[in-house]
């Protein structure tokens, strides 16, 4: 419960969200035209690709929070 507090403070503070959107929009763009870029030229797009399109984005955005908030847990001898 400890770390979904962390994990929730680190998603409220400016410069954490703002890392994580940096993250997202360019390894999401990434994966996006790695996933679906023949989709998107050819305008195919279903409705199940534009979800998992959004999901593209979003799972980096969550990585990125989660590794911010892990770094903010461990204490400074343990990390890398």
């Amino acid at each position: 419960m400890r770390q979904l507090k962390i994990i929730y403070f680190t998603a409220t503070q400016k410069p954490c969200r703002t890392t994580a959107l940096r993250v997202a929009l360019i390894v999401g763009t990434i994966l996006l035209t790695i996933n679906h870029g023949s989709a998107l030229i050819a305008h195919k797009m279903s409705y199940s690709r534009w979800v998992s399109a959004l999901l593209t984005y979003m799972v980096p955005f969550i990585v990125s929070i989660h590794g911010q908030s892990t770094r903010q847990i461990l204490p400074e001898e343990r990390r890398w």
